[in-house]
């Protein structure tokens, strides 16, 4: 990390610009805001830490003018004062943090370390919009049936709006990826798309997520933590399972609406947010309201534009090119040549119901492309709920085929656990599981 230092007091500046150095950072110096400028337009920094009182130009129109050199540069600044009102001001001009003089070391210290975490994360983040706008653009979004044909010219007029949506539909029928169409749709598909399940979480730490926390906020809150709200700044956040959220959240979640501002917890200052909200459910949100278990006026603050997703059952004409899609994409993570389906294993999965939807059919062609010999897949080859033949042989022969995928992106990425998750389209916790189940192990250099 490349820090920059910039103070008119030259004590205060060796002081730590001394400190950054024994701490491994590498560290250029500057006088005042006019050399810390001139600086920057030859040098590129991770971090500034400057005084907000100095001669000349002060430390927010120093922000001001190197955030036009680059973007990417985060700014602690420095105040003698410890007013509310010069750090509210200058967090609002781009500022990550404020410390008052004469600074805490450890406190910096630990400022920096959170910055590090962030920076690593919005990197992450930044690989991953970049592979969602590559797994779904509009030409690779499956939509032969004329219900689906519906569905993409909503969302392309709902897409040119920042209007709160909310996503309908059963269980796998698509509702993530139809929120993450209408944000890379939008203006604001060069900022971030932030998902979270309200169902996954209980209601503690689902307000911690949303709206993050103070360090000493509660036991164990040992450093600040940005919330979703926050990282979806500009952006787009998507709340799935929105019907499971607590009544709690939800009065919390309502002022965020009206007001645009929240406190993260353990803290009291507003924090303004600029966030296009997407939800999705699976449940009936009418009942909920009549059972007193989600606020009507909640609901129609999200419930601004409805987009329902039909059943696959209800969109038949679409199996054919799903199924299609779906053979091709594990034939190849697989490392199988080209596979096709017969007429007899097309009309079987044309006759299934589709309990699970899409995410089902996607599973029945993985187990396919798995069981299949040669170059085709048969009616054989395509166990569905209920049947009993193959399904643990199904199994075992998926969780072999996963297990070396796993092993062998592993290595190519040298066991980096976030490189490698990216590459597998998942989740790094969910690769860390995935590497204690199947007992992964890195091999001895």
């Amino acid at each position: 990390m490349h820090i920059l230092v910039v103070d008119d007091e030259a004590s205060q500046r060796d002081l730590l610009a001394g400190f950054l150095r024994k701490k491994g950072y590498t560290v250029t110096t500057a006088a005042s805001g006019i050399e810390a400028i001139e600086k920057n337009r030859v040098s590129g920094f991770d971090l500034a830490i400057l005084d907000l009182k100095m001669p000349e130009l002060d430390g927010i129109e120093t922000i001001e003018q190197m955030k036009q050199i680059d973007p990417e540069t985060f700014f602690v600044v420095l105040t003698g004062y410890g007013t509310v009102e010069s750090a509210v001001q200058a967090m609002k001009r781009g500022a990550y943090d404020y410390l008052n003089k004469p600074v805490n070391l450890d406190e910096l210290e630990l400022i920096i370390g959170h910055l590090q975490g962030e920076q690593s994360m919005h990197q992450e983040l930044e690989m991953l919009r970049a592979a969602v706008e590559s797994a779904f653009k509009w030409d690779s979004f499956i939509a032969e049936s004329p219900k689906m044909h519906e569905v993409l010219s909503l969302i392309s007029r709902v897409a040119r709006s920042d209007s709160n949506v909310m996503i309908l539909g059963e269980s796998g029928t698509g509702k993530d990826m139809v929120a993450r169409l209408i944000h890379n749709a939008s203006h604001r598909k060069n900022n971030r798309f932030v998902a979270i399940s309200c169902a996954a979480l209980p209601e503690t730490l689902l307000e911690s997520e949303l709206f993050g926390y103070e360090r000493g906020a509660f036991s164990g809150a040992e450093k600040r933590r940005i919330g979703r709200f926050e990282l979806a700044h500009r952006g787009t956040l998507f709340l799935d399972e929105i019907g499971d959220i607590p009544v709690s959240t939800q009065v919390k979640l309502l002022r965020v609406l009206q007001e645009f501002t929240f406190e993260r917890l353990g803290g009291n200052a507003p924090i303004k947010v600029d966030v296009r909200l997407i939800t999705a459910t699976n449940q009936n949100l009418k009942k909920k309201i009549a059972a007193s278990t989600f606020r009507e006026d909640l609901f129609y603050r999200l419930n601004v534009i409805t987009v329902k997703l039909p059943a696959l059952r209800d969109r038949k004409e679409d199996i054919k090119a799903l199924a299609e899609h779906f053979a091709g994409k594990f034939a190849k993570k697989c490392g199988f040549g080209k596979k096709g389906l017969s007429k007899d294993a097309l009309n079987r999965l044309m006759r299934y119901d589709w309990p699970g939807n899409v995410r089902e059919l996607e599973n029945v062609m993985e187990r396919a492309v798995v069981l299949s010999r040669g170059n085709r897949i048969d009616e054989s080859d395509i166990p569905l709920e209920g049947d009993t033949t193959h399904r643990r042989v199904a199994s075992d022969l998926l969780a072999d085929v996963e297990k070396g995928h796993i092993a062998s992106v592993l290595e190519q990425t040298g066991w980096n656990v976030t490189t490698a998750a990216t590459r597998l389209g998942i989740h790094r916790n969910t690769l860390r599981l995935k590497i204690k189940q199947y007992g992964l192990k890195r091999e001895p250099q």
